[in-house]
């Protein structure tokens, strides 16, 4: 069960609109007193476009009066639409799509809010960032290591795949997976305070959208740095991005994946952090940014080659 951002969870509303006739004199006064940058055209209760602050110093440029023009002269039209029920990554789509910053949200053919890239970027801040990080190369992993850590249970597994023995590079990758217990998200509660009923009454949780208990996002997105605990070396989180796209009930199984996608300068890199449940479906996706110092002359790691 997924429950992806969707445009009705970000959109601004209620939408500022103006009339046709209206000029683009009465739109500079309307951004300057409402504190934004666009209004949308309405005419006979439509859609018929949009005008931005870009419009008004296109306007500006190029009239000879512009103060008295109209914002129908003015307005980029036709418009670009998404509804409230559309996935935010479809709505990124149409944004590129038609080179655009900004989307109407319509309903049954009413007006009922506005999307931008600024509201995006509040909800996924690595959203735009993420489809820049490729990997450059298509290493063939060559061995696992394992590192020292202060205890394993016998249920949880993982594996790390890496390029060289010698250092890190882009395309090592680490997983770890484990079920996540009631036990875990009790403890976690107790930890970090968050006792929300969501995670502990079921049958509070089951009148939520969620219809059941589920486990704290944290909790969850907590195995990204299991992972990375058991890249070779003592790895030190620098930031961590991430975007939530579904829940995880108790006693699922889940996977973090974690893997370098850059080097940033020596000791310090950059990594895709995703956590997958049983399916194989993302439900958490980011990145992150970390240090990779020596172990400490105690520390002990064993290399089983694989390959």
């Amino acid at each position: 069960m997924s429950y992806p951002i969707r445009i009705a969870d970000v959109m601004s509303t209620p939408v500022v609109t103006a009339a046709p006739n209206e000029t683009v004199a009465d739109a500079a006064g309307t951004f300057l007193e409402e504190g934004i940058n666009s209004v949308v055209v309405v005419e006979d209760d439509e859609v018929a476009g949009i005008v931005s602050g870009t419009d008004l110093v296109r306007a500006l440029d190029q009239n000879e009066s512009p103060r008295d023009e109209s914002l129908a002269a003015v307005m980029s039209t036709p418009v670009a639409t998404t509804s409230p029920a559309a996935e935010l990554k479809d709505a990124l789509e149409t944004m590129h799509d038609h080179g655009v910053a900004r989307l109407v949200v319509v309903e049954d053919g009413r007006l009922v809010g506005l999307v931008s890239t600024d509201d995006v970027i509040r909800y996924a801040p690595q959203v735009f960032h993420r489809g820049e990080l490729t990997v450059e190369s298509e290493p063939t992993p060559q061995y696992y290591a394992r590192q020292e850590t202060e205890y394993e249970h016998s249920d949880w597994e993982f594996e790390c795949s890496t390029v060289s023995r010698d250092r890190l590079n882009v395309g090592d990758r680490v997983e770890f997976s484990k079920a996540i217990s009631e036990a875990d998200v009790r403890s976690f509660a107790t930890a970090s305070g968050d006792t929300n009923r969501l995670h502990l009454d079921e049958n509070y949780a089951r009148e939520t959208r969620f219809g059941r208990r589920i486990v704290h996002g944290t909790l969850v997105s907590g195995l990204i740095s299991a992972a990375l605990a058991r890249l070779p070396g003592l790895t030190i989180y620098v930031s961590q991005d991430l975007a939530f796209l579904g829940p995880i009930g108790l006693g699922e199984r889940v996977t973090a994946v974690c893997e370098i996608v850059g080097e940033i300068s020596d000791r310090k890199f950059e990594l895709t952090t995703d956590v997958l449940d049983t399916d194989g479906e993302r439900v958490i996706e980011g990145e992150a940014t970390v240090l990779v110092d020596d172990l400490p002359e105690t520390a002990a790691i064993e290399v089983e080659a694989i390959a």
